[in-house]
């Protein structure tokens, strides 16, 4: 009693077609496959730059910079 059968969900898909054609629901059907694309692109190009970071940013420490190099002081005076 409470159920939906097949013929309820036939006579509910008619009705839609015959209230607004089949036009105007392809045409529903393609703006809601463009707008799941684009939200999908724009997650997928948010995620990018996270992942794939510059090297710029972390330099590897080189062994031969001065300021990688101990410091040391110098005796200037003799004596």
């Amino acid at each position: 009693m409470g159920g939906l059968s097949i013929w309820h969900i036939l006579i509910v898909l008619i009705l839609l077609v015959l209230l607004f054609g089949r036009g105007k629901i392809t045409s529903l059907m393609g703006d809601i496959a463009s707008g799941i694309k684009s939200f999908k692109k724009g997650m997928r190009d948010e995620e990018t730059p996270a992942d794939l970071a510059p090297a710029s940013l972390h330099p590897p420490a080189d062994q031969g910079s001065p300021a990688a190099a101990p410091t040391q002081k110098r005796d200037t005076a003799q004596g």
